[in-house]
């Protein structure tokens, strides 16, 4: 006899894979209700990733390529102009460094090199050579090439993608109804609008958010929902870390492994064909079980993130074989 949390299972994996999307009600029992074992839950989700991934792993580079010098006040970042985190500032890096970065990331075999600016958006001076950056490495190696750069409009966002530019990453964050709680100088409509810029002129959109501050599950349904209807095809699943000098304070409780596990569950069953992302703070909050974070996730970063060190990519590359999966490489 089936019993009723093994039906659940069986029922989630299927829908998934049938494209019918998560009820609230299912993704708050998957992250509540605690007679759900967590193996076979992963397995579960491991199905719906399989049958779009395989058991290949998308590996990401980023590359900070200024950092600080921030007007927004993000409560949970350490380059807003709130924080008093003691990070090292620094304008925009030359572009022999930045092009120098790209290829040591290609070399280690990112599939995807992603390049981050601090601020609240770019100028036209700032765009136009973010878009000749772009160009001058889609044309010296093979990997795909993602921007985050703040808020831009339809017309920048189709300068991007006239210089081949393949993804533009712009994180809503946490859900709507919660934003007002870790940010003030900009709006969720703000985030909304970039997206959907992107979108409109037909660059793929990077878009995820950072649990552990302060949200509620519901949120949490919410920001995988709000994702799915955005047609998000990349989703970094961040786990909040406090960075001391940061307004939001230490807040990520109760942030178990398991609970980072089910997370990406829930994401996985309701953007079943996005490229989900075990992103920042996997390493400290996963810890020794962030291999099962592969049974959700079919992406990974390496050689860290923003302002937080993490696993090189030979130690990202173990993990990856030694779970049975496959590292991803870009063809060329």
């Amino acid at each position: 006899m089936i019993d009723s949390n093994t039906s659940f299972y069986q029922r989630l994996a299927t829908e998934a894979l049938h494209g019918i999307a998560l009820h609230q009600a299912d993704g708050l029992r998957l992250l509540e209700d605690e007679s759900l074992e967590l193996l076979p839950l992963l397995q579960a989700a491991f199905q719906v990733r399989y049958r779009h991934f395989g058991r290949r792993v998308r590996v990401q580079i980023l590359n900070n390529v200024q950092n600080g010098y921030c007007p927004e006040d993000c409560h949970y970042c350490a380059q807003s102009t709130t924080s008093a985190a003691p990070i090292a500032k620094y304008p925009v890096k030359p572009d022999s460094e930045i092009l120098a970065e790209a290829e040591r990331a290609y070399q280690a075999g990112a599939f995807r090199y992603c390049m981050v600016l601090a601020g609240r958006g770019p100028n036209p001076q700032r765009l136009a050579h973010m878009a000749n950056l772009v160009q001058q490495i889609k044309a010296r190696w093979p990997m795909e090439v993602c921007l985050s750069a703040g808020f831009i409009d339809q017309t920048m966002a189709t300068s991007l993608k006239q210089a081949g530019l393949d993804r533009y990453n712009h994180n809503l964050n946490t859900a709507e109804g919660h934003y007002g709680a870790i940010c003030h100088t900009h709006t969720y409509q703000d985030r909304l609008a970039t997206l959907r810029a992107a979108r409109a002129a037909g660059l793929e959109v990077c878009s995820g958010l950072i649990v552990g501050m302060g949200e509620s599950n519901r949120d949490l349904w919410t920001v995988a929902n709000t994702l799915r209807q955005l047609q998000a095809r990349s989703i970094p699943v961040n786990f909040y870390l406090h960075i001391p000098g940061n307004a939001l304070g230490a807040v990520a409780h109760g942030l178990t492994p398991e609970k980072c596990l089910r997370i990406l569950c829930l994401f996985r069953f309701l953007n079943p064909d996005a490229e989900l992302r075990a992103a920042g703070g996997r390493e400290q909050h996963l810890r020794s079980l962030a291999p099962l974070s592969l049974y959700p996730a079919n992406a990974l970063f390496c050689a860290g993130y923003l302002n937080v060190g993490g696993q090189s990519a030979e130690e990202v590359k173990q993990m990856i074989v030694d779970a049975g999966f496959e590292w991803e490489q870009v063809q060329e």
